[in-house]
């Protein structure tokens, strides 16, 4: 006769946490940054923490009703300090691309970004489209 295991809900709770792949999957969320994109009365505004980006590391283009946000999280170096011997190395570096659908009319123009304590914040004023009503006049064609 066979054995019943109980039902455990915490079964491979621990070899998930000792997996590396969790590790990799962490990284890999980590170097897409989350970019939230709201909404005003006469704005649509975009914003991404880029934690040790510089502005200058940050390239912005609104074309066609999208805005792409392209940037490069370069680790500097340093003459004459150590090599560090990492055993891991989880801290974001590389290269990022990130494009949000804006579905709405917009100043291409008057696009502003601003860079402040690792925060991009894109500004795109809306085109206000005419609310007035058009009267349409019906010709007779007798």
């Amino acid at each position: 006769m066979s054995s019943l295991i109980p039902f455990d809900p915490f079964r491979g709770l621990d070899s998930f946490f000792n997996n590396d792949d969790v590790f990799s999957l962490a990284r890999t969320s980590m170097s897409q940054p989350a970019m939230d994109v709201y909404e005003t009365d006469k704005e649509v505004v975009a914003e991404m923490t880029l934690p040790g980006m510089k502005s200058e590391d940050v390239d912005i283009v609104f074309e066609d009703g999208y805005l792409k946000v392209r940037g490069e999280h370069k680790e500097e170096k340093k003459e004459g300090s150590k090599k560090k011997g990492y055993w891991r190395r989880e801290i974001r570096q590389g290269s990022f691309e990130r494009m949000a659908h804006i579905p709405v009319p917009v100043k291409e123009d008057e696009v502003k970004a601003e860079f402040e304590k690792g925060v991009l914040k894109v500004t795109l004023p809306k085109a206000h489209e005419s609310s007035e009503s058009k009267k349409i006049k019906v010709e007779d064609k007798d």
